[in-house]
């Protein structure tokens, strides 16, 4: 049976295989990431607590905010009772908690820079095969090392964050590889499918741990990724041209299209080139700039509508996946956008990306500014921050393919360093708004939180239109040099070598034989 549905795989073009994967492999790596945020509800029972929460706007402010909600208090939708059917009673105090949720983003960045430089090493379909199923067996291991002390969840949820970082700097391996340029924004919106992750996730965690306990909702989500990585091994290769089962007619339309801008590579990186280049130096900014944004989006928008505003973005879980599908939804639409000009010449690399951070990094900005100014309107301002996550999906034809023009030989690597960097914006967002919001949670108090972040976006936009580029940069080729210079070398030598043993053989039998010494 199993056969003949991998079967039918190969009737499918090799390449839509393979987005399918890199749409999963997302999927995957955020289904194990998200679901320990609801695990804990079930595994830590806390009873509600009777505080109230004065926002700025009241609930006369905003009819539609209180019938959206059917006149449910503010304070008892945040403060939800946490027992559910099946749940543990593990006395976790909220530091506790705090520390495993945390732990998995402890050493993420670091083997997030290293991902890279072992994908385009030893090939990164056994790099995600082999993180990921360490993934599903830490995930799998859980509910033991839950059993015995929070601290073992801890180290668990320590190297499940180790092994994920290697992923997504392998997943840009692999696009280079693969994708032609002219399909290059589709593929990279691929890399989104970590998004609808979530909210599958977050949706289906729940009715899972009410119906069969906690520990399911870890036993599940390892199960099908046991199931994923088989297809995984199965369905995806390095290279068209170590793929199995491609047509011939597949294999020389990417090889063609892709020429001979991407190389495997055996050594290491040209650090030394790499961080000298103001190119990359503008992608990392530009990088850096977006996931300012999209933290800012995540972490400060719903807090700023729940304090401010008196309602929890979170309480209505429509509301609160629609940031997410709107960048999803809309990443997918730019990569066939940017595609469609790539094809069809209308306009250069370097003005698409140039040209389309008006929509991922400068309206996503603005819009940032509207939000402050939107007054005590939940429905507005909701609007505002679903259509900033939304423009931002444009970033799969910015800063998230920027890496692959610059130098697909070595685009994991770059994706990794950017990445790294740009994850620092994680911490200082939240410390920036606690600076700022220490004294209330007025409009006086956050609106220059949302000057900051508007800036960081629209700026890193700014300096990219000015110093970016699209053109692949020579250093792409320092390793291919290197191996010319060698091959030149090892003949020069071998010639050397014909030399030395002709005239030995000349010398021995006084033959008439002459050589060039």
């Amino acid at each position: 049976m199993a056969r003949i549905i991998l079967k039918k795989f190969d009737v499918i073009p090799a390449r839509l295989n393979l987005w399918v994967m890199l749409f999963t492999s997302c999927w995957v790596a955020y289904m194990l990431r998200v679901n320990i945020s609801l695990n804990l509800i079930a595994m830590v029972p806390q009873t509600s607590h009777n505080s109230s929460s004065t926002s700025q706007c009241g609930a006369k402010d905003d009819v539609v905010r209180n019938t959206s909600l059917q006149h449910v208090d503010i304070a008892d939708v945040r403060e939800v009772p946490r027992q559910v059917p099946g749940g543990a009673s593990f006395d976790w105090t909220a530091d506790q908690q705090a520390l495993i949720l945390g732990s998995y983003f402890w050493c993420y960045p670091l083997t997030s820079l290293a991902g890279g430089m072992a994908a385009e090493r030893w090939g990164p379909r056994l790099v995600v095969f082999v993180t990921s199923l360490a993934s599903a067996v830490l995930t799998a291991l859980s509910p033991v090392a839950s059993s015995w002390n929070y601290l073992a969840l801890v180290v668990i949820r320590f190297f499940l964050g180790f092994a994920s970082g290697f992923i997504y700097p392998a997943l840009h391996v692999l696009v280079a590889r693969w994708a032609p340029p002219a399909e290059k924004g589709k593929f990279v919106s691929a890399t989104m499918g970590g998004t609808l992750g979530t909210v599958v996730t977050w949706s289906l965690t729940g009715p899972l741990i009410e119906k069969f306990g906690w520990e399911s909702a870890f036993y599940v989500p390892a199960a099908l990724t046991f199931v994923w990585c088989f297809f995984w091994w199965y369905l995806v290769a390095d290279t068209p041209s170590e793929h199995p089962r491609i047509s011939v007619k597949e294999k020389n339309y990417i090889l063609d299209a892709l020429g001979d801008k991407v190389k495997k590579s055996k050594g290491l990186p040209p650090f030394k080139s790499i961080v000298k280049s103001f190119p990359f130096l503008a992608m990392i900014v530009l990088h850096y700039g977006n996931l300012w944004g999209l933290y800012f989006i995540m972490t400060v928008g719903p807090k700023f509508v729940a304090s401010v505003l008196g309602f929890e973005l979170s309480a209505a879980g429509v509301i609160s996946a629609l940031p997410y599908l709107a960048r999803l939804v809309m990443a997918t639409i730019f990569g066939f956008i940017g595609d469609f000009i790539l094809a069809r010449k209308l306009l250069t690399t370097t003005v698409i990306r140039k040209f389309f951070c008006l929509f991922s990094h400068i309206l996503p900005g603005l819009l940032l500014l509207c939000l402050i100014y939107a007054g005590c309107s939940t429905t507005l301002s909701v609007a505002l921050i679903t259509m900033s996550m939304g423009f931002n999906g444009a970033a799969t034809l910015t800063n998230l393919q920027n890496h692959q023009d610059l130098a697909p030989s070595y685009a994991g690597t770059l994706y990794g360093i950017a990445n790294c960097i740009g994850s620092t914006a994680g911490f200082f967002t939240p410390m920036i708004t606690a600076y700022f919001t220490r004294n209330g949670n007025g409009f006086e108090q956050w609106r220059p939180v949302f000057y900051i972040g508007a800036s960081v976006y629209v700026v890193s936009a700014v300096f990219f239109i000015f110093f970016g580029t699209g053109n692949i940069q020579d250093w792409n080729f320092a390793e291919n040099t290197k191996e010319s210079k060698d091959d030149k070398n090892n003949d020069l030598k071998e010639m050397n070598g014909i030399t030395t043993r002709t005239g030995d053989a000349k010398d021995a039998k006084d033959t008439p034989l002459s050589v060039i010494s």
